[in-house]
């Protein structure tokens, strides 16, 4: 994440949004597709690291943590949240997305 993302939602204006698509529900379909890849990719980083602590014979009533998967958990959950990731690179134009063609429904 190069820029700067705020950790709480700001207000935006829909007309801004809304401007690259021309249609505020297409930037809304773009924006939480993308929200969704970003989520995706943190959980399974977020697994891969807790992967290494765990046991074969950890159960779900002896889960014992300690303190690295304490600071582990504690960086992503300090991460921006998907959505203002998301929002942020439709912003900054680090979006690319592209428009299925309306012959392609006919199919």
């Amino acid at each position: 994440m190069k820029n700067k993302i705020p950790d709480n939602t700001i207000t935006r204006d829909i007309k801004d949004l809304a401007a690259p698509t021309g249609n505020i529900y297409e930037t809304t379909v773009i924006l939480a597709q993308r929200a969704n890849q970003i989520a995706l990719a943190e959980k399974k980083d977020l697994n891969h690291r807790l992967e290494e602590f765990r046991n074969e014979r950890d159960t779900m009533e002896e889960t014992f943590e300690n303190r690295e998967q304490i600071e582990i958990s504690k960086h992503f959950e300090s991460l921006p949240k998907p959505g203002l990731v998301a929002i942020s690179e439709f912003e900054n134009g680090e979006l690319s997305f592209r428009f299925a063609k309306a012959d392609a429904k006919a199919e």
